[in-house]
């Protein structure tokens, strides 16, 4: 799992090639300043590895943990409680950095409240620093993304959400989305007594970077 870079909604330039009739090009802005009424959408993907299947959360605030561990929640009831019915662990592998990374506190306490909504152990395995690129979500969902929408204006979050969805690949991609019109404020904080309460467990190789989170028992 990971986010996309944020992309500008709107009538702007989309860097690559896209056919067309001749003699009838698509005008976009010559500035991409900001528009204040579709702003930029943070596309959020969920790729599973052994299906060639992903998930993309396309939001429209902030990207922060409750939005990432949000896509992971849309990405469970619409997706994979369907294709793991007898599921009792999630695997995650994600960076260590930006609204999933390995030390921020909000992250660990939204999957907190996630393993307790679903009962599932959500098992989380950070790459470490510098090694983000081997994400393989990288090059075979977020590649893909980028070079079918190439040359190709955002308009709108219709558009996004069509070209996210229209996404293939000769091995067999599958891609779904969805728009997240959410309010994800940023600055939350998470005090050391909510840390503490959490049900964490660290692993012995590299607990920084490698832990499970479990269900809590009142």
């Amino acid at each position: 799992m990971d986010t996309k870079k944020k992309e500008l909604v709107g009538l702007y330039k989309n860097g690559g090639r896209s056919y067309r009739l001749k003699g009838d090009p698509v005008k976009v802005k010559v500035h991409d300043f900001e528009d204040k009424e579709l702003g930029k959408v943070a596309p959020y993907g969920i790729y599973d590895l052994t299906h060639n299947e992903a998930w993309v959360n396309v939001g429209t605030d902030h990207d922060t943990s409750a939005f990432a561990v949000e896509s992971i929640r849309r990405w469970w009831y619409m997706m994979g409680n369907e294709r793991y019915p007898d599921a009792m662990r999630l695997m995650i592998t994600a960076d260590s950095g930006g609204s999933n990374g390995a030390r921020v506190r909000l992250w660990k306490t939204e999957l907190q409240k996630l393993a307790n909504e679903t009962g599932l152990e959500i098992q989380v395995s950070h790459f470490p620093p510098g090694t983000s690129k081997w994400n393989k979500i990288e090059h075979r969902l977020f590649s893909a993304i980028s070079l079918n929408w190439r040359g190709r204006p955002l308009m709108n979050h219709e558009v996004v959400i069509n070209l996210i969805e229209s996404t293939t690949t000769r091995t067999g991609l599958k891609v779904r989305a969805t728009l997240d019109t959410n309010i994800y404020p940023k600055g939350v904080k998470v005090s050391n007594a909510e840390l503490k309460a959490l049900s964490h467990h660290p692993e012995p190789f590299h607990g920084e970077w490698n832990y499970t989170i479990i269900k809590k028992h009142e």
